[in-house]
């Protein structure tokens, strides 16, 4: 059986259910599952004839986790460190103050990559294709981590908007305020 003939698709849901227990988080288990399809893709040829393509793939799997794990763990202490060291991004004053800080504060509460994507997208006003290529992940990766990242924070503002107060803050993205490109 030659590298083109993996059946690598109809490992999804052996692998799903590995990486979520991996995980603890489905979007981060579809994330990773991805992940290790385009490694797999990219490593095809070192698959050895006669191996199981369900270990391989897991293997591979698991390997991505872990680096991504110690890497997160690098990367969460070097931003407790920086968030320590930054009293904040703007001195405003009174109720806008508040609102700022809430605001911050739900922002860093996002995991990594959903900070990082919604930065690239709606901060720095960067293309879904750009910031994928930053991210070195698939466009459609940037896109989920984006979505999720809006819905993680339009949830902070319609729960901080309970009291019937109108909320000051919109979220926007890409350039021209289109995040979809």
């Amino acid at each position: 059986m030659g590298t083109d003939d993996l059946d690598i698709v109809g490992q999804l849901e052996p692998l799903r259910r590995y990486a979520r227990v991996l995980t603890r988080n489905a979007e981060a288990a579809d994330d990773l599952v991805q992940s290790a399809f385009l490694r797999a893709h990219e490593r095809r040829a070192t698959f050895r004839d006669g191996a199981d393509v369900r270990v391989w793939l897991m293997s591979i799997l698991h390997n991505i986790f872990i680096d991504e794990r110690r890497s997160g763990l690098t990367t969460a202490a070097r931003e407790r460190a920086w968030t320590d060291l930054q009293p904040g991004f703007v001195a405003p004053s009174g109720e806008m103050a508040v609102r700022l800080s809430e605001l911050r504060n739900a922002f860093l509460a996002l995991s990594q990559e959903q900070r990082e994507a919604l930065h690239l997208v709606a901060v720095e006003g960067l293309s879904v294709a750009e910031a994928a290529e930053i991210l070195r992940v698939p466009a459609g990766t940037v896109m989920s981590r984006v979505g999720r990242a809006r819905a993680a924070l339009r949830d902070f503002e319609e729960k901080s908007g309970a009291d019937g107060k109108v909320r000051s803050f919109r979220l926007v993205g890409g350039r021209d305020g289109q995040a979809d490109r």
